[in-house]
């Protein structure tokens, strides 16, 4: 029988920006190669390691850590319609 579930862990996220500071808290590969200008290139494409191996991200999309320090991307679609703050 199928039910329904919901979410019931808070994460904590951040929307990616592309910045060094960024790429380097989350270990997010590869390294922007010396021959393209900057992350905004197109030929650039972030992964970021996750429990399951390397996962595609890209800028504008949230780095969510999960409760055991897990670190995954989210696109923004997704992240509106699943999370919203926590209330203080």
């Amino acid at each position: 029988m199928i039910k329904e579930y919901q979410k019931i862990t808070t994460i904590k996220a951040e929307q990616f920006d592309g910045s060094e500071e960024q790429i380097e808290r989350y270990g997010i590969r590869p390294p922007r190669p010396k021959e393209i200008a900057s992350t905004a290139d197109a030929e650039w494409q972030p992964l970021i390691p996750t429990k399951e191996g390397m996962m595609k991200c890209q800028i504008g999309d949230w780095i969510a850590t999960g409760p055991f320090g897990e670190h995954y991307a989210i696109s923004e679609a997704v992240f509106d319609i699943t999370y919203r703050p926590v209330e203080d």
